[in-house]
């Protein structure tokens, strides 16, 4: 896709900021744009039948790493709102974001809650990891929904409450399962340092060569000490990433078997997109689910129970 210049979007911002105030009225729904799948799903599921939502990072990208493009500023000033994570997940699109006021839903958590990296100069933006944290994300958006369109807040409130539940049923159900997991096996190893705060949550210990941003590369060093961490504490399984290159996994693996400890890869993980439309990882409950059941069976060699579609939707 072709990618604006600096001053074009500059313009477009300009346009964008002195029509926004303007735009319901020429609307039915209310048009949402959201950086990520994640963000995205809880829109629509907070908003339901009152708008209509456009993502602009589909499955398999990396936020870390997009810029935005011609046809994302045009959904920019098609749009009512938009939601973005913030705590630097979209790096390279903050200035564009900051200037037309968009809503960064990371903001919502308490500081407390936000982990601050010592290797990498910014918080730790993937906090969607933790379901009890993507709570506050979803309080947010209810919250300016309500602000924005308060004729329709009894709806919106509704629908959050809904869908808060599931998020707290889904929370129940990855500390069960983790806790299948023995203690000293709960070792979660992956390419980079995406599941921090999934790994607080749910009782696991989480290594990565890299750190929180694909932006920083992972050194000999890191790989060496990540290597030296599964062949001691015999963990059977690694991790690849949906939306990163296998490569660093590869080389652990590889480093693993030459001390003399077989690693597999344990399976794919959701890190910073979801899957495709229409598949278990193509909404937030059924990413964090699929990461949740992955991991277990890996680790364990047992098969997750099944669960019925009715108990996480």
């Amino acid at each position: 896709m072709k990618r604006f210049p600096y001053l074009v979007i500059a313009a477009l911002i300009a346009i964008f900021a002195l029509s926004f105030s303007t735009t319901l009225a020429q609307t039915t729904l209310i048009s949402i744009v959201a950086t990520t799948g994640m963000i995205g799903d809880v829109a629509q599921n907070i908003g339901g039948d009152l708008v209509t939502v456009t993502t602009l990072m589909g499955p398999g990208v990396d936020p870390h790493l997009y810029r935005a493009t011609e046809s994302d500023v045009e959904a920019f000033l098609n749009s009512n709102i938009i939601f973005y994570n913030g705590l630097h997940l979209e790096a390279r699109m903050v200035e564009i974001l900051e200037q037309i006021n968009a809503v960064p839903v990371g903001d919502a958590l308490p500081d407390d809650m936000v982990r601050k990296s010592l290797n990498y100069d910014a918080p730790d933006p993937h906090i969607w990891m933790d379901a009890h944290r993507w709570r506050y994300v979803a309080q947010r958006i209810r919250d300016t929904y309500v602000a924005y369109d308060s004729a329709n807040a009894d709806t919106y409130i509704a629908n959050a409450d809904a869908y808060l539940t599931q998020l707290d049923e889904l929370n129940d159900y990855a500390h069960q399962q983790i806790n299948r997991i023995p203690a000293e096996q709960r070792v979660l190893v992956t390419a980079h340092d995406a599941f921090f705060y999934f790994g607080e949550a749910y009782g696991m210990d989480v290594f990565a060569p890299q750190g929180i941003s694909t932006e920083s590369e992972a050194g000999v060093e890191d790989i060496r000490r990540t290597i030296d961490i599964l062949v001691e504490r015999q963990i059977p399984a690694i991790f690849v990433e949906s939306s990163v290159p296998p490569d660093i996994v590869e080389a652990i693996v590889a480093g693993a078997e030459d001390q003399g400890h077989e690693i597999a890869i344990g399976g794919s993980l959701f890190s910073d997109a979801m899957g495709e439309p229409g598949t278990e990882g193509g909404t937030y409950i059924g990413m964090i689910k699929h990461n949740v059941d992955t991991i277990v069976t890996a680790l364990t060699g047992e098969a997750a129970p099944e669960v019925t579609p009715e108990a996480l939707s």
